[in-house]
């Protein structure tokens, strides 16, 4: 059939539980619009207990709460951060907006999540943390990471955006760090559109990032009854989720069984139903390695090469489905440059950004929109 007969199968469609439209309408009604209201703490208590973390602080996205990480860690001039050169920019523009460098570091070619393996290389005088990402919801190697920033007094940021309610070797990721970032994006498991929120699991650095996110005063203090007034105390910015957000978000976490049930169900039948092609064509499914609890936050294929990759996202679109590819090589990129990257410093992330696509992937995908997406990629020969 052509884009004309069928109706498109887009890569995400943002799913709804049914409750939110009736928490919005109660956040109205109790008259608090801007952060920090009712459905702020049930969103921040309810991810506390799930994750066993300290503090959770929503944030208007995933990049405000790595930016207030950044600012957090008082990071500045002269100061290095590691970063995998496969990621959202969001982490190196957090490193690069408080005036520190990010150093790129190259990904593993199973889980293609930071390589724990070069990261002691990279390790100097002036690095200050490392920000491993959690691809597709799969844990980095937290051990290694954590035990070499311990060793050389570093701080760990876990971008956790793919990974909420995903666990690495028992412990929930977002949990290994001194911090960690979350995604409510409207292409996570659990969205509100645009939102984020920081984990702080080092009990030192709450009042600091407290601070920081209500635009550098102490107001937080003065909600807590602390103090009698509130006053500019330190730099900051306002970094706080409006409630009528939380109370749409809250629906999503409220649901968050139901939602990775059903995406389990989804990731589990790609699976099953690419292997055989898979294998006979030489394209790789995702790893999953021992002791992996993942989210089910996408499904992917790396190519044989680039070509294959771009023919299968034509040959698919013109089935009125629509595959996508994913993250270029931060190194590489043309601001990534003028910081010190360069072509062929991070090899693996070169080459699998240019070999990987990612296949529709949604919480509500009907069982016959997967299978005409199967149907499509097995109908292709690389």
């Amino acid at each position: 059939m052509t884009t004309g007969t069928q109706l498109a199968i887009p890569f995400n469609r943002p799913y709804h539980v049914g409750r939110e439209e009736a928490y919005i309408a109660d956040a109205l009604v109790r008259g608090h619009a801007s952060g920090d209201g009712e459905y702020t703490r049930r969103c921040a208590e309810l991810l506390e207990r799930s994750l066993g973390a300290p503090v959770v602080l929503l944030t208007p996205s995933c990049t405000a709460a790595l930016e207030l990480a950044a600012m957090t860690l008082e990071l500045g001039p002269g100061d290095e951060v590691v970063v995998p050169a496969f990621t959202f920019v969001a982490a190196a523009n957090a490193v690069v907006r408080c005036g520190a460098r990010p150093v790129f570091c190259d990904v593993r070619p199973d889980t293609l999540n930071l390589d724990e393996r070069i990261l002691p290389e990279l390790v100097t005088p002036a690095t200050r943390a490392v920000v491993p990402t959690h691809y597709a919801g799969v844990g980095c190697a937290m051990e290694a990471i954590t035990t070499l920033a311990a060793e050389r007094s570093l701080a760990v940021v876990e971008d956790n955006a793919h990974g909420l309610f995903g666990s690495h070797r028992g412990k929930r990721l977002g949990t290994f760090g001194q911090m960690a970032a979350l995604s409510f994006h409207e292409t996570k498991n659990f969205t509100c559109g645009e939102g984020g929120a920081l984990i702080v699991n080092d009990r030192s650095l709450v009042d600091r990032a407290v601070v920081i996110r209500h635009g550098g005063t102490n107001r937080g203090a003065f909600l807590a009854g602390r103090v009698d007034r509130y006053t500019w105390v330190d730099r900051g910015s306002k970094l706080v989720m409006s409630d009528l957000l939380a109370a749409f978000l809250y629906a999503q976490l409220e649901a968050r069984d139901e939602i990775q049930s059903r995406r389990g169900v989804i990731w589990e039948r790609y699976a099953s139903g690419l292997a055989a092609w898979a294998s006979s064509h030489a394209v790789r499914l995702p790893a999953l390695p021992q002791g992996c609890e993942q989210t089910y936050h996408l499904f992917y294929l790396l190519m044989p090469n680039r070509s294959s990759r771009d023919r299968l996202i034509a040959a698919v679109g013109e089935q009125a489905i629509h595959a996508v590819f994913h993250y270029q090589p931060l190194n590489s990129s043309p601001f990534g440059r003028s910081l010190g990257g360069r072509e062929g410093q991070c090899p693996v992330a070169e080459d699998l950004s240019q070999r990987l696509v990612r296949l529709p992937f949604f919480t509500a995908m009907t069982g016959d929109e997967q299978e005409r997406v199967i149907e499509a990629v097995c109908a292709f020969s690389p």
